[in-house]
């Protein structure tokens, strides 16, 4: 199972998703405070600084920021977030953990 978590200060949230291997990940962090119109999950499983099974998700636009379900591969997940501008925030460079 997915263990929760949530960053305030970045503005990143982490919860089960209802589906085995999935996470609810919700963000209103840098990107939405800067008044992005469409916000993009990018997520993938292996190492810290070698990331496999790369994808990218559009995030639905909610009263709460952006959220979206993403696929845990292994036990467990970086994420980390774009623009439609290709303006990153990647948590200084530290990428954001999802655990199972």
């Amino acid at each position: 199972m997915i263990k929760g978590w949530c960053d305030d200060y970045k503005g990143v949230e982490v919860k089960p998703s209802a589906f085995t291997n999935e996470a609810h990940v919700t963000y209103n962090g840098l990107l939405a405070k800067c008044g992005a119109s469409d916000v993009y999950c990018h997520y993938g499983s292996g190492s810290t600084n070698y990331w496999t099974a790369v994808s990218t998700l559009k995030m639905d636009k909610t009263h709460k920021g952006f959220e979206k379900d993403v696929k845990v591969n292994n036990s467990r997940a970086f994420i980390c977030f774009k623009d439609s501008a290709n303006n990153w925030d990647n948590n200084s460079g530290h990428n954001w953990t999802i655990y199972q």
